[in-house]
């Protein structure tokens, strides 16, 4: 039980699981294949949009991300 309590706070805290889906990524393109690094890269990147959007909205005084913080 206790590994199961320690990989939720993990996923909770950005670590461990991916935010993108393997699957969609892989079927999004149409001409290439999809390296194995990738994926981390990708995850990397969304993470970082994420916390952008994030410090964007709490700078605007707002609690609710909207496209126009990305």
């Amino acid at each position: 039980m206790a590994a199961k309590k320690k990989k939720k706070k993990a996923a909770k805290r950005g670590g461990g699981e991916l935010i993108i889906s393997k699957a969609r990524t892989k079927a999004a393109t149409r001409k290439c294949n999809v390296g194995g690094e990738f994926y981390g890269a990708l995850d990397k990147a969304v993470r970082q949009m994420i916390a952008d959007a994030e410090a964007r909205a709490v700078g605007n005084k707002r609690k609710t991300l909207k496209p126009v913080d990305l």
